[in-house]
């Protein structure tokens, strides 16, 4: 049995991942059809095994059983517990649609991989230098700046419907790089780094997507997913079902179960949740 790793971002496209270290490259416009089979279990933490292979819950987008989950925040950099880390870090600015930006620091080792994994349609870098800098810088430039360091994934998903054209969103960006300059303090401990306006609407497949008709809240044992794949942000795959629907399968709720290939013809069978009411307007052959 293949059990997945959920979905995953390298060299700049969207894979699904499987234990052991495989990928299923994403193609958009492809058929994708699976069943979710032998239960969801804890993928481990930090690249090693849970020791008890503890069940999990169909709807934990964490994935892990609560002592791995302890063990894999334990060793994050959101935790703050590598302070003397030696490698460059990076601020930047993430935008995810109309008034709706985040800023956040990431591993310069990472490039733009973070921004990926997040599902940012545009971003600009702000600076790069000591991780402790740039932690308290993040936290500065939000109160400033009054945006916020996370931004949830159903408000992501909704806002990728109808976005204004690249030149709306780089200027957006650019107003709020400029007003981040002139905070002041944090260039005295950052290099700041010039302004440019990076956009992923073509490597997520966004394109025109049609209004967002429901997510899915878990998998089940046995239950069908069968759909065309539309686009991929972060850990989100866009679905156009065969009875036309618009549906977003978030990634995360893969990790754990084992899936087998499904056909064109089997039927729809996850729970499925309605979006928010304020915010509507190496491969394995077989699954694709």
């Amino acid at each position: 049995m293949w059990r997945s790793g959920g979905l995953g971002w390298s060299g700049g496209s969207a894979g699904l991942r499987w234990w052991g270290g495989r990928v299923s490259p994403v193609a958009y416009g492809q058929d994708l059809a699976f069943r979710a089979v032998g239960g969801r279990l804890c993928a481990g933490a930090r690249g090693n095994a849970c020791p008890v292979a503890a069940a999990v819950p169909g709807r934990s987008t964490g994935g892990l059983c609560p002592e791995c989950a302890r063990l894999d925040r334990a060793h994050s950099v959101a935790a703050d517990t590598f302070a003397d880390d030696p490698r460059p870090y990076r601020v930047y600015l993430a935008w995810f649609g109309t008034g709706t930006v985040k800023v956040g620091i990431t591993g310069e080792h990472r490039g733009d991989a973070r921004l990926r994994e997040q599902g940012a349609v545009s971003f600009c870098w702000l600076g790069r230098g000591p991780l402790m800098a740039a932690r308290r810088t993040e936290e500065v430039l939000r109160q400033a700046l009054g945006v916020p360091d996370r931004v949830s994934y159903e408000r992501k998903r909704t806002l990728r419907v109808g976005l204004p054209g690249a030149a709306a969103r780089a200027a957006e960006i650019e107003a709020l790089y400029g007003r981040a300059l002139d905070v002041g303090g944090w260039g005295e401990t950052l290099d700041v780094l010039p302004f440019t306006a990076y956009d992923h609407e073509a490597v997520f497949g966004l394109g025109a997507l049609p209004p967002l008709d429901g997510t899915v809240t878990e998998l089940v044992d046995g239950g069908i997913v069968t759909g065309r794949v539309r686009a991929a942000a972060g850990p989100d795959l866009h679905l156009l079902a065969p009875d036309g629907r618009h549906l977003v399968l978030d990634g995360r709720l893969l990790g754990g179960w084992g899936l087998e290939r499904g056909g064109p013809d089997d039927a729809w069978s996850v729970p499925v949740g309605a979006p928010p009411p304020e915010d509507r307007g190496e491969r394995q052959d077989g699954l694709f």
